[in-house]
């Protein structure tokens, strides 16, 4: 049996698309996949990482039952590579998006098919894919475990040149960006390797099938004339974050204009070295108000879009950097800050009360994870990602996990960086301190299972 390749232990910036060993820290090797071996078979019971109260420990549980395939559009997968995310240390430590206890956590994760359904797919028993679990509720879905159910529209088939591990890191980071992008603010994909117009595919099912708490934002959130458009401008606050990475890297695709804030002094030079996630406009977050008047001065209020990946108080800067286009060009100038003197031009003015009507361009502000205490002022909106969508809408999930595949295979979509791999399920809980400790930045913490 031949290794494909090898992990450097601590430096792990992508795995090649190479056969070749590469000889760097062999105790580390990725995972093989062997064609001719037979499907192995299915156990009753299977390994699992149960949560039983807030502020705990996860517990590794022997004995569990392997979860059982309930719908046509349910499949089988080996847990091989789980990607670790911030909401899986943030749930327990605050004790919210628990719904029941004991708890399976983990949204993403890589493996194997091992059952399909009875009905025709597009996916095949062996067949390595990536799981994308927003149904928290589901704990068959759930990644803390060995074997995980899945919707086949909610699975992405892996190309050979992608490891488990890489595949790992993508899918709740590619489901935030394409939602925030596609439905919050309008951007058509369908340009880019026949990509989802989510705008018009949300529209076009049944309006009771939108669960009621997302509804709004799906059928209501912008109107068609203000949809992002090749060209606009797109802030990002929080630009180091994976699910920056993702929205940047989609952003482009679509043609758009991209401003990253963040912490120079840690990945100022990667971010602005990095072929795939190079923005046009990189600004520094250490003083939030003089990043507000970097924006405003540079762009002179031509910016109305904007994503938050960090939380309230950074929304709130964020909103200060937007301008609806139609007020800004008539609003009187502001005054500058003391910290804008050496920037070319003068921010713009808040726009002053202006009545509603068609023409108005409104800007628009996505919170990933927190949006400003205030209500949203005259000329903008605020918006949150309807991440339902993706696992209670088939045709939407089909829709983007079917263009993730062809992203993925014509190599126009990387993944983040893996910043380091742990093994066994039983390690989860020193990773997880690792992140809640801020050691992982940049890029994903993977823990290999199998």
């Amino acid at each position: 049996m031949t290794n494909l390749s090898f992990f450097r232990r601590m430096s792990l910036q992508r795995i090649r698309k190479s056969s070749t060993s590469v000889h760097s820290e062999p105790e580390k090797p990725t995972l093989l996949v062997e064609e001719e071996l037979p499907i192995p078979t299915t156990p009753e019971t299977q390994t699992v990482l149960l949560l039983h109260a807030a502020r705990q420990p996860y517990q590794l549980t022997e004995g569990y039952s392997v979860p059982q395939l309930q719908d046509e559009h349910e499949v089988l997968v080996r847990t091989q590579a789980i990607g670790l995310n911030p909401i899986d240390w943030k749930a327990p430590d605050f004790n919210f998006a628990i719904p029941e206890l004991p708890y399976i956590s983990g949204r993403e994760l890589a493996g194997e098919v091992v059952k399909i359904p009875g009905k025709a797919s597009r996916l095949q028993s062996r067949d390595r894919v990536l799981v994308i679990s927003t149904d928290y509720r589901d704990l068959r879905k759930a990644a803390y475990q060995e074997y995980v159910v899945a919707f086949d529209y909610n699975t992405v088939r892996l190309p050979r040149s992608l490891s488990m591990e890489e595949g790992s890191t993508l899918g709740v980071a590619f489901v935030a960006a394409a939602l925030a992008l596609g439905v919050c603010m309008g951007v058509d994909f369908s340009s880019v390797l026949d990509g989802p117009d989510l705008f018009s595919l949300v529209r076009e099912v049944d309006p009771e099938s939108i669960a009621d708490d997302i509804r709004s934002e799906c059928l209501d959130g912008i109107q068609s004339h203000e949809r992002a458009r090749a060209g606009d401008w797109l802030a990002i606050w929080g630009g180091s974050s994976t699910s920056a990475n993702l929205t940047i890297q989609l952003a482009k695709l679509a043609g758009l204009k991209t401003v990253a804030v963040v912490d120079k002094a840690r990945h100022g030079l990667r971010l602005a070295n990095h072929s795939v996630i190079r923005t046009d406009l990189l600004v520094d977050s250490h003083d939030p108000q003089r990043a507000v008047d970097i924006i405003r001065g540079n762009l002179n209020g031509k910016i109305r879009f904007g994503i938050d990946t960090m939380g309230r108080e950074s929304a709130t800067s964020l909103l200060q950097s937007l301008s609806p286009s139609n007020l800004a060009t008539s609003a009187p100038a502001a005054k500058p800050s003391p910290a804008a003197n050496d920037l070319k031009g003068s921010p713009p003015a808040t726009p002053p009360a202006t009545p509603h009507d068609s023409t108005l361009l409104s800007a628009h502000l996505v919170g990933l994870t927190g949006l400003p205490k205030q209500s949203s002022p005259e000329g903008s909106l605020f918006h949150t990602v309807p991440i339902k969508l993706f696992h209670e809408i088939p045709a939407v999930g089909e829709a983007m996990v079917s263009w993730l595949e062809r992203l993925l295979e014509k190599g126009l979509i990387s993944p983040p960086e893996i910043i380091d791999v742990e093994h066994g399920l039983g390690s989860i809980n020193q990773a997880l301190d690792r992140m809640r400790k801020g050691e992982i930045r940049g890029g994903k913490l993977v823990v290999r299972v199998a």
